[in-house]
């Protein structure tokens, strides 16, 4: 990894992918002290110029579903290694979800990650509160205090809460802060003991299946309390065909949702698991081939506005158990660029704007923070990809602490060339041969 602390550059000669200002052209980007600035504005600056040539110059990506596990498990991941991870990943922003040990349900745990952040963080921490007290479901958490500390969402991600009354409650009160709520969409009556997804591959294994009909559910709920409240309600790694329709409808309703999708529900399906290998393992379950398609589709006419990891790190000895028992969840944040190009530009379901869009536009509207962008004035986030280069995806290049992921020896194309924040150079392969 290279990191230069400089934060004066010329950007010369890449494909320029700005969704939100509709840029899409080969021009410069100029940077100086660390803030996006016009050709003018360099006159008798000392810069460094980068030739881009062949190159995507973008955005600094966002990721607004990453599992950084501190404090509590650090044997797992930390804020420095997750976040040298985000960086190599092209992410410039991420989004740390509450379940740390002990919980981000209250303003001093969240001053806390604030600090973490600050002294190791390589890249943007924007810490996400909780919806519920120690994420058990039964009584809210106090978003007031967790919105007075800068909590950038709300969330009990990895746990849905169940009590309908309860979650209109957390609702009407969090849209007083306008904070968006992030759900895990999870009715535990249905997915209890479910391991893989519920369908052919479940009754061949003889495995406890999860039926999609435990998000489309939950989904149905959400979207009925957002028409109720008015407030904004994001759906996390949506997995199931039913479930896009829903979002699909309710959107075309003005009804105010979202949804992202993952990399691995983007490029996997449940036939997968006939490999008994606990790095397909995550929840919601990878699911078949129609619900894949589906999630692209979703993706394509703009129902899935954002493309997220869920980046969520497990010990080796974790996961190095029998199925039934193995935690949930791969690591993403390494492999999210890499995978999405090569499933979705390079086998042409998505443009490549649309795709950046996905990392920067559609994140930052939902977090509705003045990121993901490359307007004058604005934080020199940048995210440089190079869209041809072929590698093979190894678990023993990464900066995460963990290697739970399923890509491992994947056959990509493309890559993170180069990640800036606030102008600083973070990480660079630009070096490398091809």
């Amino acid at each position: 990894m290279m990191m230069k602390k400089q934060n004066n550059w010329i950007l010369s000669g890449a494909r320029v992918i700005d969704p939100v200002n509709n840029i899409d052209e080969v021009r410069n980007v100029y940077i100086k002290d660390g803030i996006i600035v016009d050709e003018a504005a360099m006159q008798g600056v000392e810069a460094e110029e980068l030739d881009l040539t062949g190159k995507v110059v973008a955005p600094g990506f966002i990721d607004v579903h990453v599992h950084l596990r501190q404090p509590g498990k650090v044997d797992a991941e930390t804020v420095r290694t997750g976040t040298l991870a985000a960086a190599a990943g092209g992410f410039t922003t991420v989004v740390a979800m509450p379940n740390t040990s002990p919980v981000t349900d209250n303003a001093a745990q969240v001053q806390y990650i604030r600090e973490l952040a600050e002294r190791d963080g390589i890249v943007h921490v924007l810490p996400c509160g909780a919806l519920s007290k120690g994420l058990a479901g039964e009584e809210m958490a106090p978003i007031g205090s967790l919105a007075s500390a800068g909590v950038a969402a709300l969330s009990d991600d990895g746990k849905c809460v169940q009590n309908h009354e309860l979650m209109r409650h957390i609702v009407e009160y969090a849209s007083n802060f306008d904070l968006p709520i992030m759900d895990h969409c999870e009715n535990t009556a249905l997915a209890a003991g479910g391991v893989i997804h519920e369908g052919y591959w479940s009754v061949l294994l003889g495995m406890k299946g999860q039926p999609s009909a435990a998000e489309e559910l939950m989904i149905s709920r959400n979207i009925m309390l957002a028409r109720m409240t008015g407030c904004r309600i994001h759906m996390q790694h949506v997995s199931a065909r039913e479930s896009v329709a829903l979002l699909r409808y309710a959107r075309a309703n003005g009804i105010p949702v979202t949804g992202e999708a993952t990399p691995h529900h983007i490029a996997l399906t449940d036939v997968e698991i006939k490999r008994f290998d606990t790095n397909y393992k995550m929840n919601p379950p990878l699911r078949s081939e129609d619900d894949r398609m589906a999630v692209i589709e979703g993706l394509q006419d703009g129902t899935l506005t954002i493309i997220a990891t869920d980046h969520a790190p497990h010990t080796q000895t974790a996961k190095q158990v029998e199925f039934d028992y193995a935690p949930f969840g791969i690591i993403g944040l390494e492999t999210a660029v890499p995978v999405t190009l090569t499933e979705l530009v390079h086998k042409g379901y998505l443009t490549l704007p649309q795709l950046i869009s996905k990392f920067t536009k559609g994140p930052a509207e939902l977090l509705k923070r003045p990121i993901g962008s490359l307007s004058i004035g604005s934080a020199a986030d940048v995210t440089v990809i190079d869209p041809e280069v072929e590698h093979t995806i190894d678990i023993n290049s990464f900066y995460s602490k963990s290697r739970n992921t399923p890509f491992h020896g994947y056959q990509a194309k493309g890559w993170t060339a180069a990640t800036f924040v606030d102008g600083v150079c973070v990480y660079s392969r630009l070096d490398e041969e091809r």
